[in-house]
């Protein structure tokens, strides 16, 4: 499998599937190893798709320090990885929590971003986070769903922030569009992909600093957030905030998606990935206009 050194000199590890024009995959959990993106509903038939394990996930090194697991110093690992590839510019796709790290990483080094595709991804970069609210928006959307009435009293009880192991379990049909039995697989892998010890480092204090990362990301073309429908982070209106921070950037929703869309409609989220990278390879082409942003979130979402 291939693999290089990071700055510190931690091992990480990356696989790659596909062929075509490189995709730089980047995981979220926060710090799950990639395999749970699986190919990400068949993207590998218009790309390359390069998944970065981040450091202690996967087959990954464990770093001397712990405190390398802070997300804004896992920056070095992308860039590094970036250089490795021999990649002057590169397409950044990041799901959920890595949406931080996506964009730490384009404030840092914007000439290196040909275009970034963030996933039903978080914005702490930017100073917007989910709330309690949210979550229960999204969760108010989940009524007529058979498991309902047995998993929202533990769904509360994840964001409130008292939910034991069986509690999470019994919570976790609501991340997903369809509770079907892809997606219980894919949520039985959870625990076993996941480094609890990194997660907890992630957001440390001194991570993010937004005012910082807004101002350098106001020159970043060629952004694209996808939300779900039915997520509950970011709900769609949410994402429509964070897309108004991004010059030029595009939103599109998916009807019925959850927080891992690929899962849920493959065929709906490979083709909104792939046009939009397509319109992003032409010389011409021109990232949608903010204005289009609030168009793509009504009538899905209030606020």
């Amino acid at each position: 499998m291939p693999a290089f050194s990071a700055p510190d000199g931690t091992e990480l590890a990356f696989h790659v599937v596909g062929t075509g024009k490189p995709l730089l995959c980047l995981p979220g959990g926060p710090m799950r190893a990639s395999s749970y993106l699986g190919d990400l509903g068949g993207l590998p038939r218009q790309r390359q798709l390069i998944l970065l394990d981040l450091r202690g996930t996967g087959d990954s090194g464990v770093p001397t320090d712990p405190a390398g697991y802070r997300c804004d110093r896992q920056v070095a690992d992308v860039e590094a990885l970036r250089r490795h590839l021999g990649l002057d510019r590169v397409d950044v796709l990041a799901h959920s929590a890595a949406g931080d790290l996506a964009l730490l990483h384009a404030a840092r080094h914007p000439a290196r971003i040909r275009t970034l595709t963030l996933v039903t991804a978080r914005a702490r970069a930017l100073g917007i986070d989910f709330t309690h609210e949210h979550r229960m928006e999204a969760a108010a959307l989940r009524t007529a769903e058979p498991w309902f009435d047995s998993a929202h009293e533990a769904y509360q009880a994840i964001w409130a922030g008292t939910a034991t192991d069986a509690e999470w379990d019994a919570g976790t049909p609501f991340f997903y569009g369809r509770w079907d039995a892809t997606a219980q697989e894919h949520a039985a892998a959870e625990v076993a992909q996941t480094n609890d010890e990194a997660a907890e480092a992630y957001a440390a204090s001194g991570a993010f600093d937004p005012p910082a990362t807004r101002a350098a990301l106001a020159a970043l073309s060629a952004p694209v957030l996808l939300a779900g429908e039915l997520d509950s982070g970011p709900r769609p209106h949410v994402a429509a905030a964070v897309a108004r921070l991004l010059p030029g950037a595009e939103l599109s929703v998916q009807p019925g998606g959850g927080h891992y869309p690929w899962l849920d409609d493959p065929v709906h989220f490979t083709r909104t990935v792939g046009a939009f990278l397509d319109r992003a390879a032409q010389p011409t082409a021109a990232a949608g206009p903010c204005e289009d942003v609030d168009d793509a979130a009504e009538g899905l979402a209030q606020g």
